[in-house]
């Protein structure tokens, strides 16, 4: 009987966000927990854009500094056990950095999925964990526009929460393109 209280990610998710997670410490340098979260979710969001198929289909809660990943959040914040034959970390003070554990293993990865992967080392490998949160949650963003629509954004922002169960609406990067939503549409309904 399946448990509706948790998601439980596939064993492909875990592989290529362990090994996503290998290919960007190993090209941007060991990462913190807030910019690994943020460059997880910015592959899926140019991913749907580009092609209407998500990288990795995980599930993104509207957080006051998300758009998150609950599961990846929570196995980054605790004792790792989805992540803990990829990745280590070193608590240092109030900041978590993740470093690799193994070599990157590509056979998850299609050319177009480096190509995407290289794509946002080169725009946002650069960037503090501060500007990565402030690209999420942009105006018009999955992240706003979910906010926006359910009355939460000022909320977040003052801080009176910090978290939400809301998903985030990743339909909407593409509501202007027919065929890729219905690729997405279809990638989700089989994939859950």
């Amino acid at each position: 009987m399946e448990n509706t209280f948790y998601i439980k990610l596939s064993k492909e998710q875990i592989d290529k966000v362990g090994n996503s997670i290998i290919y960007l410490t190993d090209k941007i340098g060991n990462l913190s927990k807030t910019k690994i979260l943020k460059l997880l979710y910015i592959l899926d969001e140019l991913s749907i854009k580009k092609s209407g198929i998500p990288f990795f289909n995980l599930k993104y809660k509207v957080w006051k500094f998300g758009p998150v990943s609950e599961e990846i959040f929570i196995d980054l914040s605790s004792d790792t056990t989805m992540l803990k034959e990829y990745i280590e970390k070193e608590v240092n003070g109030t900041s978590t950095i993740i470093k690799s554990k193994k070599s990157f293993n590509d056979d998850e990865f299609s050319d177009n999925d480096i190509n995407l992967m290289n794509f946002v080392i080169d725009e946002f490998g650069n960037k503090s964990a501060k500007e990565l949160i402030q690209y999420t949650h942009r105006k018009n963003s999955p992240w706003y526009n979910t906010a926006v629509k359910h009355s939460v954004l000022e909320l977040l922002k003052s801080g009176e929460i910090n978290n939400t169960e809301l998903p985030v609406n990743m339909s909407i990067i593409i509501e202007h393109d027919s065929r890729k939503k219905a690729i997405y549409e279809d990638f989700v309904e089989i994939n859950g």
